[in-house]
């Protein structure tokens, strides 16, 4: 009887995270040979090897190579200049430097395109002023301009974290350096930088998790890494399995990257107790005059120009010359698409947020852990990668058992397209909800246990109003994660259910990059709503 109670208590759990486990486990299965003759997944793969595999694999880790470099340079410094030193401007920089969270890197390539092209205002003008001919500065759909947009779009992950690792660097110990000596640069490269590096690389880890998950920036500039592989695979060449296998080899990537960063996070975790207090005159910023206020000013500047000020000045200009380009008749029914989909996703995104928080919250023990855990992966792996796993146990059914229509149900329509958000973003929901339940002593529940609750009651009247704002911070999140998803949303969005990120990356694509200006900061308007909300939060930390 116990057994059968503990597996009718634990199936609902089981079946939850099954669904937001599957296209992960359906890329795993697509090594075994189900449906595909031994010898034809073999010949696959040495096509693969042969043709595009090596290129793929030299451009994905060229770009993450420099991309990881830049974040962690341009992240590192502006942290430091903000943290360790004093200046005119530097509590505006701290919120400053956050601004390009909100602009998604195929935004910030499509503004670059249309103002630096050869056909761009920028080239014009200097070809007109000087009469000159010809290409005048290097074309930004490269490798180059890939790394320039995504170093300056992704530093924020460095800074968020090395900002706040150097802000709770150990006081004592700065003073304890001062005492025996040591000049401020010293003690900056011997002790705050170090304490910060756990920080920087687990920064530089998320920003290569989201460089090796973009789509829209590579497609937009013809780069053949892993993902515009994969999509390749699937819709151009129409070959499934070589579709998985390559999502198979950049999950890898993507989890080792994940490994890292938790690596780092662990080594995060370090004690500054002493005889020095917060308020020691070491743990002050240290007041800057002349040259260094001004190179500090620069540094701090030049992320948030490039990363923000200028793509959204680019975008702006066709609003002001002219307005009849702009698609405004289309625009109500592409923002009601995003808007939609985003609710709906947001809604079940906490609902199952707080069913597998409660779960573990009622009984942590290994199989319900290792459960939540394993809902959490999609949150690494990105779109074009869900969407191959998705669709792939979904092909397989269909061939199957044709009469359940089970294609129909789930490709082009609203079911899939949620179910693939909800795998990719559920995590994001669940650890707001967790973070919540972490200020919630246990002691409650015991005394509601001791007065007769049951779980859903302990749920109604005890959990919930404790985690009302953990819950709308989780869905904000949600909302706007899934507004700028591309390539999931491109593959699977229902027939005439265009959303602001497809629209945008279609008309960059057509080079209709005026149009494209509308939908693209309406996107940047969504995200600045999360990085108001965190800075705001930062703010009262400190």
């Amino acid at each position: 009887m116990s057994r059968t109670r503990f597996s009718l208590s634990t199936l609902p759990l089981i079946l939850l995270v099954g669904l937001l486990a599957l296209p992960v486990l359906a890329l795993l299965a697509s090594w075994l040979p189900w449906g595909v003759v031994q010898a034809d997944t073999g010949t696959i793969l040495r096509e693969m090897a042969s043709t595009v595999l090596p290129r793929y694999l030299w451009t994905t880790l060229w770009l993450g190579l420099w991309v990881g470099v830049g974040a962690a340079v341009v992240g590192t410094a502006a942290a430091a200049a903000v943290t360790l030193f004093d200046f005119p401007g530097r509590r505006t920089f701290e919120w400053l430097l956050l601004l390009p969270l909100a602009m998604p890197a195929y935004v910030t390539a499509y503004a670059y395109t249309d103002f630096l092209q050869f056909s761009g205002p920028l080239q014009v003008a200097l070809r007109e002023t000087f009469g000159l001919e010809g290409r005048l500065l290097p074309e930004v759909r490269s490798l180059w301009g890939a790394i320039w947009v995504f170093t300056f779009s992704l530093y924020p992950y460095v800074y968020l974290l090395a900002r706040t690792a150097l802000g709770e660097r150990a006081a004592h110990l700065m003073e304890a350096a001062r005492l025996l000596g040591a000049p401020l640069s010293r003690r900056i490269a011997t002790i705050a930088l170090p304490l910060a590096r756990p920080a920087v690389a687990a920064g530089v880890a998320l920003a290569l998790m989201e460089t090796l998950a973009d789509f829209g920036v590579t497609s937009y500039f013809g780069i053949q890494t892993f993902t515009t592989g994969i999509i390749k695979a699937w819709l151009s060449m129409d070959n499934r399995i070589a579709a998985a296998q390559l999502s198979t080899m950049l999950l890898a990537l993507v989890l080792l990257l994940l490994w890292l960063e938790h690596r780092a996070e662990r080594r995060m975790r370090f004690t500054a107790k002493g005889t020095g207090h917060a308020g020691a005159t070491e743990a002050q910023p240290v007041p800057l005059r002349g040259l260094a206020r001004g190179l500090a000013w620069g540094v701090c500047t030049l992320p948030v120009f490039m990363g923000f000020v200028a793509p959204v000045a680019f975008m702006l200009r066709p609003l002001a010359s002219d307005w009849s380009v702009l698609p405004w008749d289309r625009f109500l029914e592409w923002a009601w698409n995003s808007v939609w989909l985003g609710g709906i996703t947001a809604g079940l995104a906490v609902a199952v947020a707080l069913a597998l928080a409660f779960a573990v919250r009622r009984k942590s023990d290994l199989l319900t852990r290792g459960a939540v855990r394993l809902a959490s992966v999609g949150y690494a792996v990105p779109g074009a990668v869900i969407v191959v796993g998705l669709l792939l146990p979904v092909g397989w059914l269909q061939a199957r058992v044709p009469q359940w229509g089970v294609a129909a149900l789930v490709t082009t329509t609203a079911v899939g397209i949620v179910w693939a958000y909800l795998v990719r973003f559920c995590a994001v929901a669940l650890q707001s909800v967790q973070s919540g339940y972490a200020r919630i002593p246990p002691s409650l529940d015991d005394s509601a246990r001791m007065l007769g609750a049951g779980s859903a009651r302990l749920m109604a009247r005890v959990h919930w109003p404790l985690l009302r704002r953990s819950t709308a911070a989780a869905a904000l999140l949600v909302f706007v994660d899934v507004m700028k998803e591309l390539p999931a949303t491109m593959v699977l969005r229902p027939f005439n259910s265009d959303t602001l990120a497809v629209v945008a990356y279609q008309l960059a694509r057509d080079e209709r990059l005026g149009e494209a200006a509308l939908p693209s900061l309406a996107l940047v308007a969504v995200g600045l709503v999360p990085v108001i909300l965190l800075s705001r939060t930062l703010r009262a930390r400190t």
